[in-house]
Order: structure tokens, then sequence, then C-alpha cells
């Protein structure tokens, strides 16, 4: 049975200012944790209804609490509780970028939970191993963030930088390209891709910022091929344009 400062606990990993107090975050769901145990991130507890134990064999050196449906119900950061809830180390996130060759995606203020594990997603199927993101994007371990990346998070490598900083460090050594999608940018369909730089994608509502867009070196457009007589669509959502991105630097 968890005691009431045990499920206090917990929950207070909803919140970003308690997970960066503890260094922990938590991960849900029976496929994501699966993910997880393969990964090899610090799994620290499990928390797991009998019935998941007993499917599933748990290693000896991760503490684990069993706990009823309902003691679920209380820790869980979804809307319906899962059988299992992992309270997990952090990786660093401030580590060095490979500033030497490969390919990057770079969010400028992203900021909805749903479209970064997205992001994720793409960014994992198309081979891209890392993700660096501004100071004021949303936190890679928020439950839903983790939720909506499906077990895509536990390949990636997350850095947070200063991309001012990122952009004016990258001048000053090897000169990868940055690539940004802008309205006035080439034709990604017939642009001449590298495979090896930056990929910038902006913030939902206002796109790249003017500190960043300046060091964009190749502007990219998507061109909308829409005829509708009663106004354009808006835009493309910021995950939509990255899987068309991302698939054309693969193509």
């Amino acid at each position: 049975m968890l005691s009431k400062n045990r499920i206090k606990e917990v929950t207070a990993l909803h919140n970003k200012k308690f997970r960066n107090l503890e260094n922990v975050f938590i991960v849900e769901g029976e496929k994501v944790v699966g993910d997880l145990l393969l990964s090899g991130w610090k799994v620290l507890t499990i928390f797991a209804t009998p019935d998941y134990i007993n499917r599933n064999r748990l290693s000896g050196e991760i503490s684990c609490e069993v706990c009823t449906e309902d003691e679920m119900s209380k820790i869980t950061a979804l809307t319906t509780a899962s059988p299992v809830l992992a309270v997990v180390e952090m990786p660093p996130t401030d580590v060095e970028v490979n500033m030497q060759s490969g390919l990057k995606l770079v969010l400028d203020n992203v900021k909805d939970p749903g479209n970064f594990g997205a992001l994720c997603r793409i960014a994992d199927w198309f081979g891209i191993d890392e993700i660096i993101c501004s100071n004021d994007s949303v936190d890679c371990f928020n439950p839903k963030v983790v939720q909506s990346s499906m077990g895509s998070l536990f390949h990636l490598k997350v850095v947070y930088k200063d991309l001012t900083e990122l952009f004016r460090d990258n001048l000053a050594q090897n000169k990868l390209p940055v690539y940004g999608t802008l309205m006035d940018g080439e034709n990604i369909f017939t642009a001449e891709l590298s495979q090896s730089g930056f990929i910038v994608l902006g913030n939902e509502s206002n796109g790249i910022s003017l500190e960043v867009e300046k060091y964009i070196t190749k502007a990219l457009t998507i061109p909308i091929f829409s005829n509708a007589k009663n106004g354009l669509p808006d835009s493309l959502n910021v995950s939509v344009a990255a899987g068309i991105v991302c698939a054309q630097f693969r193509k």
C-alpha cells in the first residue's frame, strides 16, 4: 500500500520544478516502459499492479512497489492510469553538441508537449539521434512529451542550449549548414541537401525567431499546392513540416 507521502512524492514529478529538484522523471504505459527497460536508461523504481508484475519479468536490480489500480490512478499523469509507472533518472541535457557531422534537429521555442513527442518519433525514424532545444522550449521530461514520444525519447540525445551561442560556435568551427523552414525559402523538393547540418524548426505560432533566423545559411520552404478559392490554409503543424523536411533529407 502506498502512503500519502509516497503518492505526493510521485505526483510532484508531474511538475518540472520537482523533476529538476530530484533529477528524476516518470514514464508510464506498458509499451513506453517496455522500450525504457531496453534502453539502458537508469530506472530507479517501478510502481505496478500485480497483474503487470505477473506478466513481465522485471530485473531484480530495480526497486518494485506493488500497487492497486486505485493507487495507480492516484499517481498517474495520464487521463486513464496505466498498470505500470517508472521513476527514471534524468540524463544530462547540458552536454556538448556534435559539431562535426550528421543531421541534428534544432527546436526554437517549441512549446507543445505533443509536438515535441512527435518530433522525437520523427527524428528517431529518420536516424537523427540529436535534438537541440532552445532553453525556452518545453521540457523533454514533461509526462506528455514522454508519452507522445512512444519510446523514441530513449533513443535520442536531447540538449538544451542558447541557440545563438550554438550557431556562433558553428561559425567558428566547421561551419555546418544551417537549414531553416521559412516562407520565402527554396523549394525543399528541388533543393540540394547535405547529410550533415542543423535543421531548425520554429515556434508553433511565431516560427523561427529573428535572433536564430540570421544564422540560417539555407532557407527552405514546403510549397503550398492548395487551390482553394475561399482562403489558403494557414500553415503546417510543426511536426508535420518536420516529417516532410526529414524525409527529403533522407530520400
